[in-house]
């Protein structure tokens, strides 16, 4: 288990470029950044960590992830449930593939994690104990947030999952799901979770398609008591609306000022639709817009990186949105919307950073092999990628370097 926080001996990023192209050296005393200076200008007594050629970003944030059913398709059949389907798993296996793709984020920047699980379901009984648990084993590498999630919470089918629901924040769920597309009183749904959510002053999270502007606009106003507190995704079908009715809806999501959570990897275990909310026509209206990754390797999507950068990739070459929108998406935004503190790379703020290697935040999003992660002043993760030519005689005439980072164009460093 690695040291607390508070052990953490004194760290040195030196040479590391900014976004806005200045080159510093970053002090970490602690879990928080000590000092910024130019690069050269800083010394310190612990380790120092040569970033020359990286580029160093306020780590990203994971809004959206379902590790519940990750990494259920594909790889070895032993890791695979007998029945092909993991509503059947042990919580074991629940357990080992939370930690498993949580670490898979966090090997991308992503030092926090949104983990939502289904509560309610007599099939899956002992799937957010998993949860949790994986949270506790991580703890010190990256912070899990439990989300429990319900299916039916009204009429004499949904008092069973109301008082699930009540034990699972008793048990440690520490945000407040809703499914209001599932329960056939979708408004009664949202009600009776904003309550709980009110009593038990916790956030709260919806999910919907978001294709019926009436539901959509209706959430929105019933949630706009929490405001801030509130996350509404992935609302894919918000962009299969006609125009004027996404705007307006959008204006109604600005003013209830909850935050939309959408996901250009793929969908929500379940979904049977696809598509990106509509993100720029949402950032018009003034809604805060962030990105998560949804499903993982399951029967919703059988591929998946769980790479913030992937998702401010897409954001940026195909919805719009200029590479620095795209990466507060994952970051800046995301973080917001978990609850976390703010992160800068100035001195006082959290040290939960992101080096990647190149020199500015585009090449970062298109190529960006080679990441070290710090979380809580601690680097907890590092991959590095290496690129080799070889040449045969047939390729004669061509001088080509014998080898080389994958990213290698962007300058040097570890």
């Amino acid at each position: 288990m690695p040291d607390s926080p508070s052990d953490a001996p004194a760290l040195l990023l030196s040479g590391a470029r900014l976004a806005d192209g200045r080159s510093v050296d970053v002090r970490i005393s602690g879990p928080r950044i000590e000092a910024v200076g130019t690069a050269g200008s800083l010394r310190t007594e612990g380790r120092r960590l040569d970033l020359r050629g990286y580029l160093l970003l306020p780590a990203p944030a994971e809004p959206h992830a379902h590790p519940e059913t990750a990494l259920t398709t594909g790889g070895p059949a032993a890791h695979r449930p007998a029945s092909g389907h993991p509503a059947y798993d042990h919580p074991q296996d629940v357990r080992r593939r939370t930690t498993e793709s949580a670490l898979l984020q966090l090997s991308h920047g992503a030092t926090a994690l949104r983990a939502h699980v289904r509560v309610g379901d007599s099939q899956r009984p002992g799937a957010l104990e998993a949860v949790l648990e994986a949270r506790r084993s991580l703890r010190g590498l990256t912070d899990l947030t439990a989300v429990a999630v319900p299916r039916v919470l009204t009429g004499v089918a949904g008092k069973d999952g109301l008082a699930r629901l009540r034990d699972a924040v008793e048990m440690g769920a520490a945000v407040i799901g809703a499914c209001p597309d599932l329960d056939p009183d979708p408004a009664g749904h949202v009600e009776a979770v904003l309550d709980l959510a009110a009593t038990h002053d916790r956030p709260v999270d919806l999910h919907t398609d978001g294709d019926d502007p009436a539901r959509l606009a209706g959430l929105a106003g019933m949630a706009g008591g929490l405001g801030s507190r509130v996350c509404l995704g992935p609302v894919a079908g918000l962009a299969r609306l006609p125009d004027e009715v996404a705007a307006r809806t959008a204006d109604r999501l600005a003013a209830a000022a909850v935050t939309v959570v959408c996901l250009p990897q793929g969908p929500c275990p379940g979904s049977l639709r696809r598509g990106t909310a509509p993100v720029r026509l949402l950032r018009a209206a003034g809604v805060r817009v962030a990105a998560g990754s949804g499903a993982l390797r399951d029967a919703s999507n059988p591929v998946g990186r769980g790479d913030p950068l992937e998702a401010a990739y897409l954001l940026a070459s195909q919805h719009g949105l200029t590479p620095q929108q795209a990466y507060d998406a994952v970051s800046t935004t995301a973080r917001a919307a978990l609850g976390l503190p703010s992160v800068r790379v100035e001195a006082g703020f959290p040290a939960e950073l992101l080096a990647v290697r190149g020199d500015g935040l585009a090449g970062a999003l298109s190529l960006a092999y080679s990441r070290i992660v710090v979380h809580r002043g601690r680097v907890v993760a590092r991959t590095s990628a290496v690129r080799e030519y070889r040449d045969s005689g047939a390729a004669s005439g061509l001088d080509l370097p014998r080898q080389g980072r994958v990213d290698s164009g962007h300058g040097g460093g570890p």
